[in-house]
């Protein structure tokens, strides 16, 4: 009897250690380490980020990049969006916006929306519906889990112009490769300092909002960076 109770605890004791021992590689697997990614660069598909790649406003190989870690619901963010786009559309080729979502835990759709971004992007309709949340804000905001659930798929058909496939989109959301890919942002945010929304980096450096005066003030600003950024860069090439 003593036999029989000795082999079944020290069965018991290595399923117990085989099971811990799964747990920790399975943890750290599913952890990533952020120092091993580039934040100033366009991250690539990987096993972390839900093989979702950055997205990115522009042109994701142009020589001057403007990071932007931002929450769909965020005013602070829809009022810097178009400033962004001026600067887009004044730059071309020259300059692309790489977005990567923050989330405010006070702001009850913002989950949604980003997850809702997400899935239209796995169609190949991020940045159409991106533009759509961020020029929509104020009429999904604040909405009912049911009223949100229609303007979400009304503006994936929108988005895809009728092509996408709804269901599909409505899956998405809530899949595990969205959610690794929203964690993933959040994540490499808090690891490289983001302290708001919309929390914007150049050339390695924080632009604070709040000093620029207004959008003329960040205009300008940031229209002095990349003029510089693109001189040195040119300057790079003829040495070259």
């Amino acid at each position: 009897m003593r036999k029989t109770t000795l082999i079944i605890v020290l069965l018991i004791v290595l399923a117990f250690g085989g099971l811990l021992t799964w747990s920790l590689i399975q943890k750290s697997e599913a952890a990533p380490n952020y120092a091993d990614f580039n934040a100033n660069g366009v991250i690539e598909a990987n096993k972390y980020n839900g093989e979702i790649a950055d997205h990115v406003f522009g042109n994701a190989e142009a020589p001057v990049l403007i990071f932007e870690y931002a929450d769909y619901q965020c005013p602070g963010c829809a009022t810097t969006y178009p400033r962004l786009k001026i600067l887009l559309d004044e730059y071309g080729d020259n300059l692309g916006v790489v977005y990567r979502s923050y989330l405010l835990s006070y702001h009850q759709n913002g989950t949604a929306a980003a997850s809702a971004a997400e899935a239209a992007g796995l169609q190949g309709y991020w940045q159409e519906y991106a533009d759509l949340l961020f020029n929509n804000q104020r009429e999904w905001e604040y909405a009912s889990v049911r009223e949100r659930s229609e303007l979400f798929a009304n503006y994936f058909e929108t988005a895809s112009e009728g092509k996408g496939d709804v269901g599909q989109f409505k899956s998405d959301m809530g899949s595990a490769r969205v959610k690794k890919k929203i964690d993933f942002d959040m994540g490499l945010g808090k690891y490289v300092g983001v302290e708001s929304t919309p929390w914007i980096v150049i050339d390695n450096q924080h632009i604070d909002l709040n000093s620029t005066g207004g959008e003329e003030g960040f205009l300008k600003l940031m229209r002095e960076k990349i003029d510089s950024l693109l001189k040195s860069s040119q300057q790079g090439e003829d040495q070259d």
